[in-house]
């Protein structure tokens, strides 16, 4: 489930063929049951994404639900298939800003 507090910039087939840089961020809640699946290496090693975690919160012994706020860098296809990857978990994000395009 994707919330958006603004309207994503990525919206047609041509803009996510764009090659050059992309940042977004975004908060994700990882249910308990996938604190022993690797969600948040799995969006650098599938894919190919540069990930900051700006901010963590994991209940005591990983009890509970985890909460991360991300910054995302890589091209428009390779965040758009990371948050297709995270819906299919049915882990929730929170779009917290339209993506900035790097370059000229």
């Amino acid at each position: 489930m994707i919330h958006n507090n603004q309207t994503l910039e990525i919206e047609t087939e041509s803009d996510l063929e764009d090659p050059r840089p992309t940042q977004t961020r975004i908060r994700i809640r990882i249910p308990e049951q996938y604190h022993h699946e690797p969600v948040i290496s799995n969006l650098i090693s599938r894919e190919g994404l540069k990930v900051n975690i700006s901010a963590a919160v994991l209940g005591a012994n990983a009890k509970g639900d985890g909460w991360f706020n991300l910054l995302l860098e890589g091209s428009p296809k390779q965040i758009n298939s990371a948050l297709i990857y995270l819906s299919d978990l049915d882990v929730e994000v929170w779009q917290e800003s339209t993506s900035d395009r790097d370059g000229w």
